[in-house]
């Protein structure tokens, strides 16, 4: 896929990456624990793992709002699909 902002959306990701890899590691944790989880422990550890995959989510909707609020009404649609495109692809959990 290419279009003016794919390469702009992959610094994004990386960078996202980079600054929240805790948080990422805390999300693959979360699930780990889950899925090893007895039925009496999973309803708890998957809320957990929400909370955690939640966080990560409005850190990442946080650089797609910001660089958004730059753009014009008609560049945001595009750059907003691309971006959710992307990390869909990239961070699909």
């Amino acid at each position: 896929m290419r279009g003016r902002f794919v390469d702009l959306v992959e610094r994004q990701l990386e960078l996202f990456e980079a600054e929240h890899a805790d948080l990422l590691d805390d999300c693959r944790s979360a699930l780990d624990a889950y899925n090893a989880a007895s039925t009496d422990e999973a309803e708890e550890l998957y809320g957990d793992y929400v909370d955690r995959v939640d966080a990560a989510r409005d850190a990442l909707l946080g650089y797609r709002y910001t660089y958004a609020s730059t753009l014009d009404a008609e560049a945001v649609d595009e750059y907003e699909e691309v971006f959710n495109r992307l990390a869909r692809k990239r961070l699909p959990s």
